[in-house]
């Protein structure tokens, strides 16, 4: 018996089920990047999760910030849209919790997968506030 298939692989139908919806709950960032250089972003916005201090540092062109900190209750949100969440990183969960936060609040959500980092890694553009560059201290997250 080989390692990979120690445990059995599961029936197409699971495995259905279980892709479509991993699918459902995230977005990659290839696929953003695409609709960015199309001009297609129809339909969702990028949301940045982590704080004003990183979100003046790096972000992904057009994202808006909603730290999940520091989400209020109401917020004035279009419902009709699908709000892709990203944080720092896969070690990050800052975008996890601002997704929960955002669908408890009656939101579609998604989640970019790696955030910023596999973002940046990828070699596609960010965008940042010189002034807030100045004295930037090396946390990377700052959620």
């Amino acid at each position: 018996m080989t390692n990979a298939l120690r445990f059995p692989a599961a029936d197409p139908t699971a495995a259905v089920v279980f892709f479509a919806a991993e699918l459902a709950l995230e977005a990659d960032p290839d696929d953003v990047h695409r609709d960015l250089l199309d001009g297609n972003t129809a339909g969702y916005v990028l949301v940045e999760t982590r704080s004003p201090e990183a979100f003046a540092q790096a972000r992904i062109p057009g994202a808006i910030n909603l730290p999940y900190r520091d989400l209020p209750d109401q917020l004035d949100l279009d419902p009709n849209l699908v709000y892709i969440c990203y944080c720092e990183s896969f070690q990050c969960n800052a975008a996890t919790k601002g997704a929960l936060a955002l669908a408890q609040r009656g939101f579609r959500v998604k989640r970019l997968a790696g955030g910023i980092t596999a973002w940046k890694e990828a070699g596609y553009p960010v965008e940042s506030d010189a002034q807030a560059l100045a004295g930037v201290s090396k946390v990377a997250c700052h959620c």
